[in-house]
């Protein structure tokens, strides 16, 4: 049974892809700042049936934290087979780059970028204990460039601008990331889930967290050595 941590993983896109691995027969180590949401989401996959799961405390914007939760974890087990850097937050509005506060700004980056940095760095001696080890950063369209240079620079995402530009700097590790990483069997990629209703954009998406959650499990299951340093979506590839 292969075995995946997932940061964030309490609620919406983060339990979604949780309780669907789960149900894929992986086991599951639900990550979660807040250890009483943790629980809480352990109860709820539970009352699904599911067993092939646990809850680990890890807020991954602090460094002891993350450290504390991969030293639990090498107890438990040998080697982690996929690690899902999914723990995010949208930060405040407005988010215009020309006034945000650096004090929000660097909020936004110390879990969005550098937790999912420093996650991976602390994780990566367990995943290349695997074998065929797998990161998976969960990104988005809107730290994509190739949406922020087309021809329409003005649809309703637009107003994360501080929240897209760290999605960008999480993309651009996952590339070089994946370079590094090439001989080892680890597989490095970025997935966005789309415009999903959570309470990270006060449930203004298109999309169910259940329906969000499907690019990433697909490309948790398909994981491939060698398909590695690419940006995937709900169809195909999306654009860096």
């Amino acid at each position: 049974m292969k075995t995946v941590l997932i940061t964030g993983a309490n609620k919406g896109i983060g339990f979604e892809t949780a309780r669907q691995l789960s149900q894929l027969n992986y086991y599951v180590y639900l990550g979660s700042r807040d250890q009483e949401k943790g629980l809480e989401a352990f109860r709820q996959l539970k009352e699904l049936g599911l067993n092939n799961i646990e809850t680990i405390v890890i807020d991954v914007a602090d460094i002891k934290s993350v450290r504390e939760a991969r030293a639990e974890l090498e107890v438990k087990i040998g080697s982690l087979d996929i690690l899902i850097n999914n723990a995010g937050i949208a930060g405040d509005q407005p988010q215009n780059l020309a006034a945000v506060s650096i004090e929000n700004l660097r909020r936004i980056f110390d879990t969005n970028f550098f937790g999912a940095v420093q996650t991976t760095q602390e994780f990566l001696p367990l995943l290349k204990k695997s074998g065929q080890g797998a990161i998976i950063n969960v990104s988005s369209e809107t730290g994509s460039l190739v949406v922020h240079t087309a021809a329409d620079r003005n649809s309703n995402r637009a107003k994360y601008h501080a929240y897209g530009s760290s999605k960008t700097a999480l993309n651009a590790f996952t590339v070089m990331l994946a370079n590094e990483l090439y001989d080892t069997g680890i597989s490095v990629n970025s997935v966005t889930p789309g415009y999903t209703a959570t309470d990270l954009n006060q449930f203004q998406g298109a999309k169910t967290a259940e329906q969000g959650a499907l690019p990433i499990v697909k490309l948790a299951t398909q994981s491939q050595p060698r398909v590695t340093a690419k940006f995937f979506k709900d169809v195909g590839e999306a654009g860096w």
